[in-house]
């Protein structure tokens, strides 16, 4: 698996689904495993296999956060950059008028909100540019063009 990067709290959010699929949501099937093992003939039990498919499912989610942690690369707010990474804002004047994006891993995408992904179009026309730069971006309804106003 590659690396994905993450904010300190979009990777402080992981772990926390972690512990809890860990902790609590292991209890909880266990005991629903349990309850159903007690209602007889597990061939025909539905409370039985509906437990153990969610223990199957909580069980690989477990594993896939701990590789998604273990290979997260953490960024953090820049200070003053000369050129566009991971993690700065960009504030860029476009035919949209004054926008704020802000350059994050693709987990933590979500682009209603200003965070694009360092893999979209977007983000990898941004990715090393300057300030005072313009860069044309190719979309679905046409081509945009965006001047970088300020590197937050």
């Amino acid at each position: 698996m590659q690396n994905q990067y993450f904010s300190p709290e979009g990777l402080e959010k992981l772990k926390k689904e972690l512990e809890e699929r860990k902790g609590q949501t292991r209890t909880d099937i266990s005991r629903k495993i349990l309850d159903a093992r007690e209602l007889g003939d597990l061939s025909e039990n539905a409370e039985y296999t509906e437990a153990k498919e969610l223990q199957s499912f909580n069980e690989g989610r477990i594993a896939e956060l701990e590789e998604i942690i273990k290979n997260a690369v953490v960024i953090g707010p820049n200070h003053k950059q000369e050129v566009v990474v991971v993690g700065s804002t960009v504030k860029v004047e476009s035919a949209h008028g004054e926008q704020k994006f802000t350059i994050v891993g693709a987990a933590e995408s979500d682009p209603a909100q200003g965070f694009i992904s360092n893999e979209s179009p977007l983000g990898t026309a941004f990715l090393g540019r300057k300030r005072d730069d313009e860069v044309e971006v190719r979309t679905p309804s046409g081509t945009m063009r965006y001047r970088i106003l300020e590197i937050l």
